[in-house]
């Protein structure tokens, strides 16, 4: 336990069981066959989903635009293939809730035909705004699951005079290792993209943190970055969730970023270090980003490796590639077993949000009975955030969710240590799920609620408005009646006359 304290940077985590050897010691197989249609969702980021700007019947390459972003923090998306967009539909998104989605059809042509793409002569000459402005027309998003359109963070960087550039190759994750092999493989365009994004923020270092399980990555960033001094690979110590960034940014720096604050207030910038690859093709090669690694894995899956992907492939289609034995299939999970989404059902679009596509087999999913808390506090000591899970828990069994909140409820992260290290197999991160979004929902129905008494009020304002407009004009027109029977009375007495002015009259006649 006192283990725990021994980096006082450290804090909290578990040694989960990785499962990463099968798939990290294979390379990235780029041969998954062009499927026939491709579904693209327009939204695959945070903000406004992108409004399409093709309609049905229009031919398109390689890499064309096919929804352009709307607002600041918002990312276009692009044509996987060349083909023919058949159809916009509502399509079920890869989320536990299968919702439908705004979706992109695309029917592939089998060319696979590039559109026109611009290459600067030189891409490290190019002005930062410039950098920034092609990193946000390639709709390149933070690859390490926040899907934050990366052009943002940059522009974010620059005006916020950040100095150091971190960037975050833990990969944590149990059976995740598209980023290990990216690194292992592909190392000098990373360090390029780097070279690329600390240009675009007018930054001056730039610091790469590797999980020490990770030695071949290791190796090849700290070649690849050798000729450049102002980018440092260092290695982190394998312990999850140490690739969260808060956790990453305490271990290298020894600070930590505020509880509701950002990186940028003590003036760093955090990107994914896929996120520093899909920059250097969008910058340095001109592509948009219409692909990515992701790691096929788990007990149901016959050929695990890490595939390189088009947006809009069927997870079904990959699974096929990849052998998966469908009757052996217990769960499907996007992403990693510790914070990863569980898929109701394979035939969703991969997305830019997705790092891995885990089938797990039935005795990978045993859930053992839940007991009683024995007041142990492993799960205290497990968590990155400094929280008191048992507490929270006690506080939303009890649907005392505003105490909750006051012991830290909004600070979870959802990492799932506590219920990992739990004794006792109580599922804690579901409670704080579960209050999280009971809470959203209370928030909603209270927003409604201001926004119905707001409009309820604003319609008892017009009314009475329109009575006082009332009641003055009605007032208005009695003044005036008033008025005209007054002028009529004084000229009908004026047309009479005095007797004297009678008499006079009768003696003119």
């Amino acid at each position: 336990m006192w283990a725990l304290f021994e980096n006082p940077r450290l804090r909290g985590g578990v040694h989960a069981e990785e499962y990463k050897g099968e798939t990290s010691g294979k390379a990235i197989a780029t041969d998954l066959p062009l499927p026939k249609k491709l579904y693209i969702p327009v939204q695959q980021h945070v903000g406004k989903p992108a409004e399409p700007v093709v309609k049905v019947g229009d031919p398109v390459l390689k890499g064309q635009l096919l929804a352009h972003s709307q607002g600041a923090i918002s990312a276009p998306v692009h044509a996987p293939s060349s083909g023919t967009v058949i159809d916009v539909v509502d399509y079920p998104a890869p989320h536990p809730s299968a919702l439908p989605i705004r979706t992109l059809v695309l029917e592939t042509d089998g060319l696979d035909q590039w559109g026109e793409t611009v290459i600067p002569l030189d891409p490290f000459q190019l002005d930062p705004e410039e950098i920034c402005l092609r990193v946000g027309a390639a709709g390149v998003v933070g690859l390490g699951g926040a899907v934050f359109p990366s052009a943002v963070k940059l522009g974010l960087g620059r005006k916020n005079k950040i100095h150091t550039l971190l960037i975050n190759a833990g990969e944590c994750e149990p059976y995740l290792t598209c980023d290990d092999r990216l690194m292992q493989e592909r190392a000098g365009e990373i360090v390029s993209g780097i070279r690329l994004m600390l240009r675009g923020m007018e930054a001056f270092d730039a610091l790469v943190g590797i999980e020490d399980n990770k030695p071949e990555a290791y190796r090849a960033m700290l070649g690849a970055c050798k000729p450049y001094s102002n980018i440092r690979v260092e290695q982190v110590p394998t312990r999850y969730p140490m690739g969260w960034d808060r956790q990453m940014l305490r271990y290298l720096t020894g600070r930590e970023i505020p509880a509701d604050g950002r990186a940028t207030d003590i003036g760093v910038v955090i990107h994914n270090v896929a996120t520093a690859h899909a920059v250097y093709r969008a910058v340095a090669l001109g592509q948009p980003l219409i692909s990515r690694v992701v790691t096929v894995a788990g007990g149901a899956v016959g050929a695990p490796q890490n595939v390189e992907v088009l947006i809009g492939t069927l997870i079904s289609e990959v699974l096929a590639f990849c052998k998966t034995d469908k009757n052996r299939m217990a769960r499907l999970l996007m992403g990693g077993p510790m914070m990863g989404d569980a898929l109701p059902l394979a035939e969703v679009p991969v997305v830019k949000a997705c790092n891995g596509i885990l089938a797990l087999a039935p005795e990978q999913i045993d859930q053992p009975d839940v007991k009683p808390c024995i007041r142990c506090s492993s799960c205290v000591s497990a968590c990155p955030a400094g929280l008191l899970p048992l507490e929270m828990a006690s506080r939303i069994r009890a649907n005392q969710l505003e105490a909750a909140v006051d012991l830290g409820l909004k600070d979870c992260i959802s990492c799932g240590s506590c219920s990992y290290v739990c004794p006792s197999n109580i599922p804690l991160v579901h409670y704080f799920k579960y209050a999280s979004g009971e809470l959203y929902k209370r928030q909603q129905m209270e927003h409604k609620s201001a926004q119905t008494r707001r409009l309820v009020e604003d319609r008892n304002q017009r009314l009475e408005k329109i009575r006082l407009e009332a009641e003055a004009e009605a007032q208005r027109v009695a003044e005036a009646r008033a008025a005209r029977a007054r002028q009529a009375a004084a000229g009908g007495g004026a047309a009479e006359g005095s007797p004297q002015q009678r008499a006079t009259a009768g003696e003119s006649a």
